[in-house]
This record gives structure tokens, C-alpha cells and sequence, in this order.
């Protein structure tokens, strides 16, 4: 009979995103997912095959939830816009250091050069892209944004400065991250009212 698992995958691929955030995919071994999840490496190539195998597991499972931050933002605030500002936040809240975040952009490499990889974060972008047009579309029906709002444009926009602004915050290291996020978010925001 086959003992019970006391650590879920689900876990696993959690406590392997913190130790992407530490180390990057390249420096990543299998003892350092192991560390952070409370699991022996055995157990990892037994559940996952690789590091290979636990990093497409992670970048599946990363895709198949990407839409999730937003469906509880919304769910938690009476307003699309201020559940978009909790989404950001949230965001800015994964990259505490420049060098944290310089880690999680080792996976774009795998993501853009690795076909495996790039199926799972076409994946994530078109959930994030779904989501974040849910939600635009939310606030025009609440009257948050106006009613000739191109969601799909601004859903694209807002993408682009979220990923833009965490970027410019680790390159200059300037200021806190959410702070900056928001304003560059509220300054696009205006701009569309």
C-alpha cells in the first residue's frame, strides 16, 4: 500500500516558485525545491521526473491559474478598479528584490526559447488577457470607466505597463514597486477617462 502524501503537488510547484525566485531556473536544483517545500529530491524526481519535468509542471500549472488573482480581486472588492489596483499590488508584492525578479525572468528565457515551455506561457498571456478584459469590462458596466472604453486595447496597455513598471523599478531600484505601479496605472487610467 502506497503511504499517503503529506506534501500536495500543489505545494510543491508553490514552494518551486519561491525557489525560482531565490535561485532562477538555471541555478534551480531539485535539493532547493526540496528545501523549500519540505520534501526530499527523490520525492521530486519521483512526483515529476526532472527539474525539467517539475519546471513544465510549474509553468502548467502557473498558465492554469494566471486568471485566479483576478477572479478574487474582483470577488473581494465592490469595485473592478480598485480589485485591478489589489491585482497589482499583488504582483509587486512577488518581487521583493531585483535580483528576485531577475530570477523569474530566467523563465522568460525557457518561455521563448523552449517550445514546451512557450505553449504554457501563451497559455498564462491569453488568461491574463482574458481575465484582465472581464474585469475592464466590469468597470465599464459599473461606470468606473467610460462606455466607449476599448476594453481589449486597454487590457493590453494596462499588461504592458504592469510588466513595465516592475521592470523599471528593478532596473533603477528607485522608490517601492507597488507605489510605483500604482501611479503609472492611475496616470493610464486617467488618461483613459
Amino acid at each position: 500500500m502506497a503511504r499517503p502524501r503529506t506534501t500536495s503537488d500543489t505545494d510543491i510547484l508553490a514552494a518551486t516558485g519561491r525557489a525560482i525566485g531565490a535561485h532562477g531556473p538555471g541555478g534551480l536544483t531539485l535539493a532547493h525545491v526540496g528545501a523549500e517545500a519540505g520534501v526530499s529530491p527523490a520525492t521530486l524526481s519521483q512526483r515529476f521526473g526532472s527539474k525539467r519535468g517539475l519546471l513544465l509542471a510549474f509553468a502548467a500549472h502557473e498558465a492554469a491559474h494566471a486568471a485566479a488573482p483576478y477572479r478574487r480581486a474582483l470577488a473581494a472588492h465592490a469595485s473592478p478598479l480598485a480589485a485591478l489596483r489589489a491585482v497589482a499590488e499583488e504582483y509587486a508584492a512577488a518581487m521583493s528584490t531585483p535580483e528576485e525578479m531577475a530570477n523569474h525572468l530566467g523563465m522568460l528565457q525557457l518561455d521563448l526559447s523552449d517550445p514546451e515551455f512557450r505553449a504554457h506561457a501563451a497559455a498564462h498571456a491569453h488568461a491574463v488577457d482574458a481575465a484582465l478584459r472581464d474585469l475592464l469590462a466590469a468597470a465599464v458596466t459599473a461606470a468606473e470607466l467610460p462606455p466607449r472604453t476599448d476594453v481589449a486595447r486597454l487590457s493590453r496597455a494596462i499588461k504592458i505597463t504592469i510588466d513595465g513598471s516592475l521592470l523599471r523599478w528593478a532596473l533603477t531600484g528607485d522608490g517601492d514597486p507597488a507605489a510605483q505601479l500604482h501611479d503609472d496605472l492611475d496616470h493610464l487610467l486617467r488618461r483613459t477617462a
